[in-house]
């Protein structure tokens, strides 16, 4: 899972950009504001989240790790993909997303392009407190294993609920458990895949 890139701007649009790392230039889903802060040919630090897809793998860029933590944490709502994650993002930073939620702002969050008065309601009903404390769910998401928040991420990219997502990692975690492997050392293919047969998708 590609999570951090460090490289050069070759290429800005408004929602794209292209950064040369190692010679291979990477294409990157951002934000309008992100857009504004990149200018050719400088170096860039971007924080990543891998969405895959069946049939594609769509990276998506942020400026800080918060933002990045943020947009995944979005998509664990249902009904919110990649794409509408990304346009919340580039109109509410994670203060003023976690301060509407725990003010119930439906107003605030239905103006973001693509949600509408009912996702508003269901990103709060779902997210209300878990980004309430923001610093607080923050610390909780980062002591994570890297392993399981990367296979959780991968798994509602596909369609999996955030609570079937767990009900997979912890079935797989007892396998490996059973046959004396770490996940840790596992390859990421090899989790998903093992998830992915639990099939358990809402």
């Amino acid at each position: 899972m590609i999570s951090l890139l460090n490289g050069i701007v070759r290429s800005v649009a408004l929602d794209k950009a292209i950064v040369e790392v190692g010679g291979v230039g990477l294409s990157v889903s951002i934000t309008h504001h992100t857009s504004t802060q990149l200018n050719l040919g400088t170096p860039i630090q971007l924080f990543t989240s891998l969405v895959v897809r069946e049939d594609s793998l769509t990276l998506f860029g942020f400026l800080d790790e918060e933002t990045r933590a943020t947009f995944e944490l979005v998509q664990t709502v249902s009904g919110i993909g990649p794409k509408v994650a990304l346009a919340i993002m580039g109109s509410l930073s994670p203060q003023a997303l976690a301060l509407a939620i725990s003010q119930e702002d439906i107003k605030a969050i239905e103006k973001v392009p693509g949600i509408g008065r009912k996702g508003a309601q269901r990103l709060i009903l779902e997210l209300k407190g878990k980004i309430s404390d923001f610093g607080t769910s923050e610390n909780a998401r980062m002591h994570q294993p890297l392993w399981r928040e990367q296979l959780s991420s991968a798994l509602v990219s596909l369609g999996f609920s955030a609570k079937d997502s767990d009900i997979a990692i912890n079935k797989v975690l007892a396998d490996y458990a059973e046959e004396g492997v770490d996940p840790a050392s596992a390859d990421l293919s090899d989790l998903l895949k093992r998830a992915l047969q639990t099939g358990r998708r809402s």
